[in-house]
Order: C-alpha cells, then structure tokens, then sequence
C-alpha cells in the first residue's frame, strides 16, 4: 500500500465535499483541520472543483486533499496539477485507473460486484471505493465480497453516517469510510464553517474512539 493510502487510512473519516462556489474552499478547510480532519475529497460535480483544490492545496500545503467523482482522464490531470494528492471515481473505468497508474496518480475506483473487484486487483491495485455503499448491502456486503480476496480494502462512501460508521471503522476490511454528514451543502452555502467544525470534531473523536 503507497504512501496516499496508508495517509487516508490513518485519517478513517474522508470528507466529501461538494463546493459550488470556489470561495467556500479556504474556510471549509480551516473548519475541518481545526474539526481534526485535515483531509477533504471535493468532488468533480460542480465546476468550482478545480479551483476549490487548487485553493486549498496553496493555503494549506499540509492538508490532505484528494479529488472524487472523477470520471475522465481529462478531469484527473486537471485535479492533479491543481494539487489533489489522491483520485476517487464512483466507478471502475478502466481508461481512467490506466491513466492515473501511468501517471503514478494515487486513485481508488468505485466497484460493487466481485468481477470489478477482480479487474482492480488486475490492476495491481489493493484498494477500491465501495459505493453506493449501504445500497449495495452495507458493511454485510463488504464482509462477504473480501472473503475470497483477503488482500483487498475498502473504502465505502454512500449512506454513511454517525448512526453506522462505527461499525464500518472496526471492521479489518475497512480502509477508511467517506462521509458527507459533516460537510452538508446547507451548511456551506449557509457559511456556517462553526458547525462543520463541530461535527468534524465529532467525527474525528469516533475515529479515535474506534481506532485508538
């Protein structure tokens, strides 16, 4: 496991973030290293992306951000040279895991089904995104998928929250969890970055509390 990975493990809880404005980056930022998650995956859904990493990684070089959602070659070197440490796709596209091998991009692709597991290891690689996670079975799921591939971890992202992430971070199979509940839109279209930094802060204390 590379360097990215074991920094995202250690770090248990991802943030998932959604930013439509760029100028909501630095304070989001600050929210959530001072929360005790010096980590954020902002996701290529909104056309702010770019420039919320690139805004990030200039103010806060030491902090962990990664780009999710990204679903084209095209979008991975973007979110690289705007400073994202680490790739995340929702889904297992063959093209994209290539690119990003190539170009020695950490990423981690979405799979669900034993055979996209099969094509990841194909790739070399020992980590996937599972996703969407409590729709497609949960930590129960995850459980019986990782029996016959005991080198695999998983990072599930979708549905999950304060109610069940602590039965995902004491499983073996888990790598770390990602999780949108600290870093809802309301709340940052709102400005309200006091409240994020609460929840972050709880989050953060379940890790620890699970993890030691």
């Amino acid at each position: 496991m590379n360097e990215t990975l074991k920094k995202i493990g250690e770090t248990g809880i991802i943030p998932v973030v959604v930013l439509n404005k760029a100028s909501d980056a630095e304070p989001l930022a600050e929210s959530l290293i001072k929360g005790g998650l010096p980590c954020a995956e902002v996701t290529f859904r909104t056309d702010a992306a770019e420039d919320s990493i690139r805004a990030i990684a200039k103010k806060f070089p030491d902090m962990f951000v990664g780009a999710g959602t990204v679903l084209t070659t095209e979008q991975a070197d973007r979110a690289v040279d705007a400073g994202a440490k680490f790739i995340v796709s929702p889904g297992l596209n063959p093209k994209v895991v290539e690119h990003c091998l190539k170009k020695n991009y950490p990423i981690t692709p979405g799979i669900m089904t034993p055979s996209e597991l099969e094509i990841a290891l194909g790739f070399g690689l020992d980590v996937v995104k599972f996703f969407p996670a409590e729709n497609a079975g949960g930590l129960k799921m995850i459980k019986a998928i990782s029996a016959p591939y005991t080198m695999m971890k998983f990072m599930p992202t979708g549905g999950i929250n304060t109610t069940n992430v602590r039965d995902y971070l004491a499983c073996d199979k888990i790598l770390a969890c990602g999780g949108s509940w600290m870093v809802k839109g309301d709340l940052i279209n709102a400005g309200d970055f006091a409240k994020i930094q609460e929840l972050t802060k709880e989050a953060a204390a379940i890790v620890k509390e699970i993890r030691g």
